[in-house]
């Protein structure tokens, strides 16, 4: 299994090298960072990009070697092409918020515009900047705009870190690191110290699961400090408005328990203030809930009383790092996002399109493949999850068990429970979202 484990990791870093071996980063790049910023616009159908404008932020906390990725992963996808030989020289796949709000039912009845941004490094020469949308219907990508970057341009607005900054748990040079900034929301100037106890307690709880345990030296997590005027988080379902820096709520999209922030750019803002890759915010409030969007922002309330906490962090983050999807039954609207015939690109759901293209495909024996009927997760359980000797690892084979990513049939998931599925009731991974896991952690610090 140990070297099974170091072929697929060897397996995925190579595709990533292939697509980026002829691009150095001292050769395109300057040590920091640009910023552009946009307006996400549409409705149900139609999608349209409008800039806003371009930022130079001080740091560059990316793997230097790591510039294009060469996996086909996110719903949209983002490529830096160097104008004069039309080369891609750094290229990100992630989703967005608006993304999500397109398979609700307001967006089939009106417009919407929401503000967003992506960063890449500091271009020496101008740059040609590609957006492409994948179709969930077919899984294809397909590009939806294209902006010309001119690197000398005095417009380009400089951003000045002026908020304090507190190392959580740093270990080494940002560009060997999965670099973790924490902003909170809703904490006042005189509950500082809660949020900095928050901060702690939030690294710690990513860190104590496996596989991040045995990376703890290959992550950075820092904190900046912007404070809120008013205590606590806006839940408009019990008509409370809060005066909060970022003006997160709960029932985002009419759910309760999703709570979101709208205006990512003011994350981005924010973030600038220490080297970053990924953002997480941390609300002061008691109500459950949150949210994680692949390679967008995670967030999540950090004062939920009992251990549910530390296990909401570690599935936001799954979803937020590595890409990985919701591997439960129902719980939202948003049914349209899987098709038969079409792969999902997440690594731990599959509707057995090209299951051989996953880490999931190379685990698990073809002679090993039957589908197991397990809509709720539980019924193919041998033992009692409650029970104090239960241990899910020898309980549950890897297998292919239907229900997932919302759809009670033809979606399937590797485990029948999983941190990704019914979390408050286990604490572990399955094997597919660990191995993801390690390999996404190796393309951030190789």
């Amino acid at each position: 299994m140990k070297l099974h484990n170091i072929f697929c990791a060897a397996f995925a870093i190579s595709m990533t090298a292939t697509a980026q071996e002829q691009v150095k980063f001292e050769d395109y790049f300057l040590p920091k960072t640009m910023r552009l910023d946009y307006y996400h616009a549409g409705d149900a159908k139609n999608e349209y990009f409008f800039l806003d404008e371009l930022i130079e932020e001080p740091y560059w906390a990316g793997n230097k070697s790591y510039l294009v990725d060469g996996r086909n992963v996110g719903n949209h996808r983002f490529e830096v092409k160097d104008k004069a030989s039309g080369k891609i020289i750094y290229s990100r796949g992630y989703n967005t918020l608006f993304n999500e709000w397109q398979c609700t039912p307001e967006a089939k009845k009106t417009s919407k515009a929401m503000p967003e941004g992506i960063t890449f490094p500091y271009p020496k020469d101008d740059v040609i900047v590609d957006f492409y949308t994948r179709e969930n219907s077919t899984g294809k990508m397909h590009k939806r705009w294209s902006y010309e970057v001119d690197a000398d341009s005095y417009f380009i607005r400089k951003s000045r870190p002026s908020l304090s900054t507190i190392d959580i748990h740093y270990t080494g040079n940002p560009a060997q690191r999965v670099d973790v900034v924490i902003i909170p929301e809703g904490y006042t100037e005189a509950e500082k110290d809660k949020f900095i106890d928050a901060a702690k307690a939030f690294a710690e709880d990513i860190l104590c699961y496996h596989p991040y345990t045995e990376y703890r030296d290959k992550f950075n997590f820092r904190a900046v400090w912007a404070p809120s005027e008013e205590s606590g988080v806006s839940i408009p379902g019990e008509h409370m408005w809060r005066n909060t820096v970022l003006d997160a709520h709960y029932y985002t999209f009419d759910s309760e328990r999703y709570q979101m922030v709208e205006d990512f750019q003011r994350l981005l803002d924010i973030a600038a203030n220490v080297p970053y890759e990924i953002i997480y915010v941390l609300t002061n409030s008691q109500k459950y809930g949150g949210g994680g969007i692949y390679n967008f922002y995670g967030m999540s309330a950090a004062n939920i009383p009992g251990a549910s906490t530390r296990k909401t962090y570690s599935h936001e983050f799954g979803h937020l790092f590595v890409g990985l999807a919701d591997e439960y039954v129902g719980g939202t609207e948003m049914s349209d996002l899987y098709f038969p015939g079409v792969e999902p690109w997440e690594a731990n759901i599959t509707t057995l399109t090209d299951l051989d293209s996953k880490v999931w495909g190379r685990l698990l024996p073809k002679d090993k493949r039957e589908k197991a009927i397990d809509h709720s997760g539980w019924e193919l359980n041998p033992q009692n999850p409650q029970s104090p000797d239960f241990n899910p690892k020898k309980a549950w084979p890897l297998g292919i068990y239907e229900g997932g990513g919302y759809l009670q049939r033809g979606v399937y998931r590797p485990w029948p429970n999983c941190m990704m599925n019914w979390f408050h009731r286990i604490d572990v991974y399955c094997p597919v979202c660990i191995e993801e896991t390690k390999q996404t952690i190796e393309l951030f610090v190789k």
